[in-house]
């Protein structure tokens, strides 16, 4: 949204022509969460370009980029970091104008400001100064391009992870060779040029982790991890940020001396808390109901098929099955994919799973849309996208959005049973899935038993405990273990064409 300016207005320099641009919270992505405003990109006075990432709002599901509403200066910030925003608030101000006006804006900028942008701003200001005063994009300048600023790449081209990972390693982007798409600079191109120079690269190894099973299937269940002890005593003045994404407030306690970091909680971690707390405490009473797995079949036939999907850049992780096995044991029992209302219980027919994924200090759940529609291949694909998105973060909040199941597979960190796993409100039941490992199982020749007459012999099997906690008030105990017996069965006989 953009208004005028109160007319042209006389400056030292000379005539002035300027345009306000609005920049206001994205309506349409927040719409339904709660957001905080996480940090500016950019500082009043500096030069922003059409589509440049400007502001990061954190919502309590996941990270959104607020793009510049046009190209300028920045002009005013009205929202500062940590207010709450609503959607469509507005947040600063761009100021769009002739290169009198970007001086004037340099020139009352504060000081360490114009220290900063002077340069860069007046001299592109200086460039366009012959193109309209309406104009909002900046035309290309005719001056020829240094070798170092034709290869830095454009600010919006940069993920959140990338510009994160540049700034712990005091990286410039414009020394980087991207080996992304167009040039782009990825994940491992930061981490590349951190150990090329020296630098701790530590915190990045998670991020770049692979799409091989174990890391696959490590961020539907796990923290990918900083590489650091989120523990670990830290000096303010040494400029580190606290995990949970505020700075570490260091203070003595007065009962012994004993040193204590504080780590202010983050927007997402406070919404989590607060969930997890409504929806245990407040809403549904959880009950949990444990089967076992047989996994020999669901094994073999991975084995078999794995490389071909590889081959297609997706990994064929256990996970796709569960998503797979969810689909006959929903229609089994439908109220499982549902939510209960003061009226009624609505009963949704579209089967959207969401996937429990944890990324450092954040958890987020991406949706697989309409899973009953998908065969095994499409499913691998849409997890291997949205997994893969969610650990770049760049998932955006209709991303996580819609959920009508939730899939939790805690034991990719080893955890053998996890109950009760806090259900995902407004839906009525949650399945977890726990660490796959080789069992001794009983078992005689014909299936039947063992008996007097019939010796039993021991055989090992890769099994894993299945949980599913429900909402009590939806479901009863029998209806659950239905539920379960239909999932595991379903695995237990996966064809192996």
């Amino acid at each position: 949204m953009e208004h005028a300016g109160n007319g042209p207005e006389a400056a030292p320099n000379g005539p002035v022509s300027l345009r306000i641009l609005e920049i206001r919270a994205p309506a349409e992505q927040t719409e339904g969460t709660r957001s905080q405003l996480l940090r500016w990109l950019k500082a009043v006075g500096e030069r922003v370009v059409l589509n440049e990432p400007l502001i990061e709002l954190e919502t309590d599901k996941v990270t959104v980029e607020v793009p510049a509403p046009g190209s300028g200066v920045l002009h005013e910030i009205l929202k500062r970091e940590q207010d709450d925003v609503d959607p469509g608030e507005l947040l600063g101000r761009i100021e769009v104008g002739t290169a009198s006006a970007v001086g004037v804006a340099v020139a009352e900028a504060p000081t360490a400001t114009r220290a900063r942008a002077a340069a860069g701003v007046v001299a592109n200001a200086l460039a366009t100064a012959g193109s309209a005063a309406t104009t909002v994009s900046t035309p290309p300048s005719s001056t020829p391009e240094s070798p170092a600023s034709r290869k830095a790449p454009a600010a919006h081209l940069l993920s959140p992870a990338v510009r994160r990972l540049l700034a712990e390693h005091r990286l410039d982007a414009s020394s980087i060779e991207g080996s992304g798409e167009g040039g782009r600079v990825t994940v491992q191109d930061v981490l590349k040029a951190a150990a090329e120079r020296g630098t701790d690269v530590d915190r990045g190894d998670d991020v770049a982790a692979n799409d091989d099973d174990a890391a696959g299937e490590a961020d539907a269940g796990r923290g990918a991890g900083t590489g650091r002890d989120a523990s670990t005593w830290q000096d303010p003045a040494d400029g580190g940020a606290a995990a949970g994404g505020g700075e570490a407030i260091a203070h003595v306690d007065g009962d012994g001396g004993t040193k204590i970091r504080r780590v202010p909680h983050s927007a997402v971690r406070k919404r989590i808390a607060d969930h997890m707390a409504r929806s245990l405490l407040h809403t549904a009473p959880h009950v949990t109901t444990v089967f076992e797995a047989d996994m020999s079949a669901v094994l073999r036939h991975r084995a078999r098929h794995r490389d071909s999907y590889a081959s297609e850049g997706m990994p064929l992780t256990l996970t796709a099955y569960f998503l797979q096995a969810c689909v006959p044991a929903i229609r089994a029992v439908p109220e499982v994919n549902s939510r209960w209302t003061a009226a009624a219980l609505e009963i949704f027919e579209s089967m959207h799973i969401g996937v429990a994924t944890a990324l450092e200090n954040e958890l987020v759940v991406p949706v697989l849309r309409s899973v009953e529609t998908l065969d095994l291949r499409a499913t691998a694909r849409q997890l291997n996208e949205l997994t893969r998105r969610a650990r770049e973060h760049r998932l955006t909040p209709a991303d996580v959005r819609g959920g009508t199941f939730t899939i939790s597979n805690h034991g990719v960190s080893g955890s053998l049973l996890a109950a009760p796993i806090v259900i995902n409100q407004p839906q009525s039941a949650i399945l977890g899935v726990g660490k796959l490992e080789k069992r001794v199982v009983v078992q005689d020749t014909d299936g039947l038993g063992a008996t007097e007459e019939r010796e039993a012999h021991f055989i090992v099997q890769p099994r894993c405990y299945i949980t599913l906690t429900i909402d009590h008030r939806v479901l009863d105990g029998h209806r659950a273990n239905l539920f379960l017996q239909t999932f595991v069965a379903y695995l237990a006989a996966w064809p192996d064409p």
